[in-house]
């Protein structure tokens, strides 16, 4: 408690031991907990969830919005290790929205450059989309990180290979070549 009456301070965020993925922790012969999920009475093939309309609507250019695709990649990824009953849809909607904005702000640097000009002196600045672009790069980021943490926290297989975060820069270089 400060001089003032705020309640400040404490531990600072990310401080301390890193969590183990289970994997390691089975590894190294020490207790893990698993997220045991109840069997079902009878086994049924995996059914994505309905695309929501705001992920494939029409964008204000005209194209379509990417992100109902995108949103196939990871459910898709996550069904193959079965981690998909442990990961929100909304997680994945929320990656889906920011990698296909990304996108978006990635062909309007292409297609402007990286220089706008300034509304009211008429002086050359940096573009709005680079910063935006870099915001929503930083938010996909974070985003894909929840999904894998929780990935990583519940297989007991080690992964290694692509995964959907490495197929983004892919999906922009292929929307490059739609553009020419």
């Amino acid at each position: 408690m400060a001089k003032d009456g705020t309640n400040r301070g404490g531990f600072r965020v990310g401080a301390g031991r890193k969590s183990k993925s289970l994997h390691d922790k089975l590894e190294a012969g020490q207790k893990a907990t698993v997220i045991d999920l109840p069997e079902p009475a009878n086994l049924e093939g995996h059914v994505m969830p309905p695309v929501k309309k705001y992920l494939k609507a029409k964008q204000k250019n005209g194209l379509e919005f990417d992100a109902a695709d995108i949103f196939k990649e990871p459910w898709e990824w996550l069904v193959e290790r079965g981690c998909e009953k442990l990961v929100n849809t909304q997680l994945i909607e929320q990656y889906a929205v920011s990698v296909s904005r990304w996108i978006q702000c990635e062909e309007c640097i292409s297609k402007f450059g990286f220089l706008a000009r300034h509304p009211t002196t008429g002086n050359a600045i940096a573009s709005p989309y680079v910063s935006m672009s870099h915001d929503y790069m930083k938010q996909s980021s974070q985003l894909w990180f929840q999904i894998f943490q929780v990935v990583k926290e519940n297989n007991a297989a080690t992964y290694q290979g692509s995964t959907p975060q490495d197929d983004v820069m892919e999906r922009l270089l292929r929307s490059r070549k739609g553009m020419n």
